[in-house]
């Protein structure tokens, strides 16, 4: 029941609802009360032979008058205590999706985006059916379970009271036992489909590479062992489920014979009227409800405290990157000063960055070059705040970037990423992405500036065609357009350009970078690419090898020198030549 303790806190937030339909609850279960007794007083009396039509009148009111008691006190209770668990479940999602927002990149390294899922969905619903159905459960076979023996031993017999109670204890040994065992394998359960969550989500998402590939076989393959796994986990957790009720039945079972065959000696002893008896054995069939409630509660408890521990797990995860007390709320703008003496990602030995110092002015453009892993993102992700620990300092406009609040510091940033994620919406709902307020010819603009207005007009639905998730039914280039646009719709002070025009031709690129020079006149951009035409126009080239700034300066200062970045942009130089047919245009 340790899970009643875990949402103690929800419980006094929401006392006026459960304390109200508690109370309700044990109203009613004293209400059913009254129709044993009532069936055992009119027995008697017809068996006395004085039963008259006023009096069974009378009987049969009260009886109706409980029943419609009962009736309308079980409608109300429900709306207190169902209704409190519905606040409850929509309390711990907006909990964790918030804490899922402010999570480092590290956080989803280290998990999936199915187990998340899981947890958002299958977990918060056994929580929330605790924090009703077991509250429910709980408090309804108690308080029932208590009224009763107390109807039975105060109104007819103490001694076969307790001899009816006789096998009870042996239910108690039981299904306590019944309960570790299902919450171990309930746990096992929630797990197996946590990785069938996210094997589906994973298939779904990749489902254009599992075609191309051919592997659709195999993937099937795979999705039905995981199935097999998910339902042999939770058979394992029915077996046990299943041992409740058969249990509850056979002590049911011994109390009746227990009831019947020490009752029926007492009534020819004259000890019991058949009219006690007949209300005895009633009220005893009142207990089969509670006794099976006990066993149901068992189940319910055990998933909800695997649930909830499973998410205060993902809760207590620390927030890696906090805005500091009195954080400037004001986005920052001026001129941006890196010096990174070292910095390695969290979990790594080697370090991604060394020694890289280098200072763009505000209104400036800075082009980062350098070898695949040579730490071109790194350095976006730490001007972001994505990652902190690093030795040196990152200032803008001479103030220390951890001294902003994260959201000043981003809302300064248009962020394009090499992965370009888009939404599973209309074009134009993703390149309003930042302020879905913005009018159709600010949204034309931006996307023109991208030079991806014509493509969007040359879809069926033109900006309110729907791109399916992540985009799929785009190109790679279109894509990436789409993903400049909604950069460039917010205007920012900082636009960060993430090798995110790998994917459109050279005539394509060279039109957008003559737009981005022409319209974000003093703002700053920083552009990693790997084609150096992206970056020959900056105002600031570096390059980087293996996380070390090794040559900076202007294309023609970097020509001159006739280091790496002399030698790739012959190398390139060569390359678009021979794609030209060996002709230079």
């Amino acid at each position: 029941m340790r899970v009643f303790l875990y949402l103690m806190w929800f419980f006094k937030q929401e006392k006026k609802a459960y304390v109200t339909g508690i109370l309700l609850l044990l109203l009613v279960a004293f209400l059913q009360l009254v129709p044993p007794r009532l069936i055992g007083v009119v027995v008697d009396a017809i068996n006395n032979e004085t039963l008259t039509s006023a009096d069974l009148i009378k009987w049969m009111t009260l009886l109706l008058s409980s029943a419609v008691g009962m009736y309308v006190l079980r409608y109300i209770w429900r709306v207190m205590i169902f209704g409190s668990a519905v606040k409850l479940g929509r309390q711990l999602r907006e909990r964790l999706y918030k804490h899922f927002t402010q999570m480092a990149p590290q956080f989803y390294q280290n998990r999936r985006v199915g187990d998340l899922m899981a947890h958002a969905t299958n977990d918060l619903s056994a929580v929330q059916q605790t924090a009703g159905a077991g509250v429910l459960t709980l408090v309804d076979s108690l308080a029932t379970g208590l009224f009763v023996i107390a109807a039975m031993a105060i109104t007819i017999d103490v001694k076969l009271t307790l001899i009816a109670l006789i096998p009870m204890p042996f239910m108690a040994i039981l299904t306590n036992y019944y309960g570790t065992l299902l919450h171990k394998r309930f746990g096992v359960a929630q797990e197996a489909f946590s990785d069938l969550n996210d094997k589906t989500q994973e298939s779904i998402s990749g489902v254009k590479v599992l075609k191309t590939f051919g592997q659709e076989k195999e993937d099937i393959e795979s999705f039905s062992s995981l199935s097999k796994e998910v339902v042999d986990k939770n058979i394992a957790v029915a077996r046990v489920d299943s041992l409740f009720d058969p249990t509850i039945a056979l002590v049911v079972g011994a109390s009746f014979f227990l009831s019947i065959f020490y009752g029926g000696q007492m009534v020819v002893a004259d000890e019991l009227t058949i009219g006690q008896l007949i209300s005895f054995t009633t009220y005893l069939g009142l207990l089969i409800w509670p006794m099976l409630a006990f066993g149901w509660l068992f189940n319910i408890v055990e998933r909800g405290r695997a649930s909830y521990e499973r998410v205060e797990a993902l809760l207590n995860q620390d927030i890696d990157i906090k805005d500091k007390p009195n954080a400037i709320a004001a986005p920052p703008k001026g001129e941006i000063l890196v010096e990174i003496d070292d910095f390695t990602f969290p979990g790594s030995s080697t370090p991604s960055l060394k020694e890289v110092h280098f200072t763009l002015n505000r209104g400036e453009t800075l082009g980062i070059v350098g070898r695949t892993g040579a730490g071109k993102t790194t350095i976006l992700k730490l001007l972001m705040r994505e990652f902190e620990g690093y030795e040196g300092k990152i200032m803008i406009d001479s103030i220390s970037i951890d001294e902003y609040s994260k959201s000043a510091l981003r809302s300064s940033i248009g962020y394009v990423p090499q992965d370009h994620f888009l939404f599973s919406a209309s074009i134009k709902e993703n390149i309003a992405f930042t302020n879905p307020a913005l009018s159709q010819s600010e949204i034309n603009r931006a996307a023109s500036l991208a030079h991806v207005h014509e493509d969007i007009l040359g879809f069926s639905s033109g900006y309110d065609t729907v791109v399916g998730e992540r985009g799929v039914s785009l190109s790679g280039g279109q894509k990436q357009r789409i993903s400049i646009a909604r950069a460039l719709i917010m205007n920012p002070e900082i636009l960060l350009l993430d090798d995110s025009l790998s994917a459109v031709d050279a005539k394509t690129e060279e039109a957008i970078l003559s737009s981005l020079k022409e319209t974000r006149n003093g703002k700053t951009t920083i552009i990693t690419s790997h084609r150096l035409s992206a970056v020959q126009h900056a105002d600031l080239i570096i390059v980087l090898d293996e996380g070390m700034l090794v040559e900076s300066g202007s294309h023609e200062v970097l020509m001159k020198q006739k280091g790496w970045y002399y030698a790739m942009y012959m190398r390139q130089q060569l390359e678009d030549l021979v794609e030209q047919g060996g002709h230079a245009e």
